[in-house]
């Protein structure tokens, strides 16, 4: 992640009295991903991990995270959408609508994903997060429709997870600086700056580093990641066996 140029001004955002929440019906679940690919994904769990393991560990997340947003989706009834940096792959569910991702630093790209259904209601997340569940995503969708205007979820690491928005507007995340401790509450102000009603989430924990993983898989325990991290846990504790090498 990039940090982007520029202040993170909100003249140009509409007036709250046009942000009630959409009645059109329920949210496109959008997940913003990058194609697993070693040497391109999760390059801060290197070291310890290898580029070929880390890039296992980001394809398990993607995984897993699709597989949540599948199910929640199927319940609302909507298609869900993939924006993609990257090439789709036999990892990516033939029910997914998909987009590639614009150029530029993240919140461009972020701005970009809403934008694409803009005006409409949306819920938007990443590939770091794959402890996230089907019901989680269902009672986001839930307060967007009944009683606010904004869904948050912050990350522990000082960013943010979710972000659920009424009525899609890139407006609303373009030029909040990203990759930085204090992300989460920088967006969290530019939603409430722009009048917007905003019920927050709870907080999870990226995958970010190697720290992150053995917390994460002990709350996914039969996911596609928990499998990774015993299968590596059990090579690097294995002396007759060999780490896998890029």
């Amino acid at each position: 992640m990039t940090r982007p140029p520029g202040r993170a001004g909100t003249r140009h955002l509409p007036a709250a009295a046009d942000r009630s929440p959409n009645p059109l019906g329920p949210p496109t679940l959008i997940v913003i991903a990058k194609e697993p690919l070693p040497g391109r994904v999760k390059t801060r769990l290197t070291p310890p991990y290898t580029p070929r393991e880390a890039a296992r560990f980001a394809a398990a997340a993607l995984a897993d995270t699709l597989d949540a947003v599948a199910s929640a989706s199927r319940t609302l009834g909507v298609r869900p959408l993939v924006v993609l940096d990257g090439h789709p792959g036999h990892w990516l569910p033939r029910e997914f609508a998909l987009r590639a991702q614009v150029d530029g630093p993240l919140d461009v790209r972020l701005a970009a994903a809403f934008d694409a259904v803009r005006g409409q209601p949306a819920l938007l997340v990443g590939m770091d997060t794959p402890q996230i569940t089907p019901a989680g995503l269902l009672r986001a969708a839930a307060r967007l429709r009944r009683d606010t205007d904004a869904a948050f979820g912050r990350a522990q690491d000082g960013g943010w997870w979710l972000l659920g928005l009424g009525a899609a507007d890139g407006d609303l995340v373009r030029g909040v600086p990203t990759s930085q401790p204090d992300t989460g509450a920088r967006q969290h102000t530019r939603l409430r700056d722009a009048g917007l009603r905003v019920v927050d989430l709870p907080v999870l924990r990226d995958v970010d580093t190697a720290a992150d993983i053995a917390p994460v898989a002990t709350l996914v325990p039969r996911g596609r990641f928990a499998a990774v991290a015993a299968d590596l846990r059990s090579r690097s504790c294995d002396p007759a066996g060999a780490r896998e090498t890029a």
